[in-house]
């Protein structure tokens, strides 16, 4: 038997950053939102745990017991008690490191498959406790549904997401490497106001990205991607993601979020693309 399962990348349609914690996270605010596509996470019966990793982003990437899917698969085990295995096969289409929480949706694909794969009695609420452990973005890729994140990210709320499914969305990146914790040591520690509560898509363009301004200064880029997105015909919202760098748009149409990726591609051929659905 062989199960697959879609690691959906995550968007933060906002993002507002209230104060840093004693623990060294910071206390956020999100609005958290899930595309149709991401990586794609396959597992099949095997007497031990492993992990293999392709796609045009594997290169590089360590299969070694570092790996949060693998730390995921042994959390599994544990909470579980089984001793079967699992042989996993990762197919990386995301960008690394980008924003849009592909470590972090890979991870939880994998607790979600190897539930079902292991037929183990897992509720939702250990699964959850699992997924903590693991990092402040998993809770959330876990239900990979829109929801409102609080605390580090992982208190969450499921939202009535009526006005954003289905919404076309056009994700870009510039291809460069912005790690989280600096992007998050050059926030200037000033709170900027509370995220609206009631309609998704209305708190989010009432919002903002308190790491835009930090990720610009590592990478000035990254705002070069976000004018340039918000320069293009039929553009709701045009944003970055997470710490960065991906960037994203919301369209009205996919006719129109079809065009900006054509010409997104025709002026900056080098960034990645990845033109999709809010789900």
């Amino acid at each position: 038997m062989t199960l697959t399962e879609t690691a959906h990348a995550k968007i933060n349609l906002a993002l507002h950053v209230r104060r840093r914690r004693a623990d060294g996270y910071h206390d956020l605010e999100t609005l958290f939102a899930f595309c149709t596509d991401g990586d794609a996470l396959t597992v099949a019966p095997a007497d031990a745990l492993a992990l293999t990793i392709g796609g045009p982003f594997g290169e590089g990437l360590s299969a070694g017991e570092d790996n949060l899917v693998l730390r995921a698969a042994r959390a599994v085990q544990q909470a579980s008690g089984t001793v079967r295995g699992a042989a996993i096969h990762l197919d990386k289409r995301l960008p690394v490191a980008s924003g849009i929480g592909g470590g972090s949706a890979d991870a939880a694909a994998a607790l979600r498959l190897l539930v079902r794969l292991w037929d183990v009695d897992l509720p939702h609420g250990a699964l959850h406790a699992i997924a903590v452990g693991l990092g402040a973005d998993v809770p959330a890729c876990l239900v990979s549904r829109s929801c409102r994140g609080e605390g580090k990210g992982d208190a969450l709320d499921l939202l009535d997401d009526a006005t954003l499914r289905g919404l076309p969305v056009l994700l870009v990146n510039p291809r460069v490497p912005v790690p989280t914790g600096p992007v998050f040591k050059g926030w200037d520690g000033v709170d900027r106001g509370a995220l609206a509560g009631g309609d998704p898509l209305a708190a989010a363009l009432a919002g903002r990205n308190d790491l835009q301004g930090p990720a610009i200064a590592l990478q000035p880029v990254i705002a070069d991607t976000v004018s340039a997105l918000a320069a293009l015909p039929g553009a709701r919202l045009a944003r970055m993601s997470g710490s960065g760098a991906t960037c994203f748009a919301l369209f009205g149409t996919a006719e129109e979020r079809d065009g900006a990726r054509a010409a997104i591609e025709n002026h900056f051929p080098q960034w990645w693309t990845l033109a999709t659905l809010l789900r």
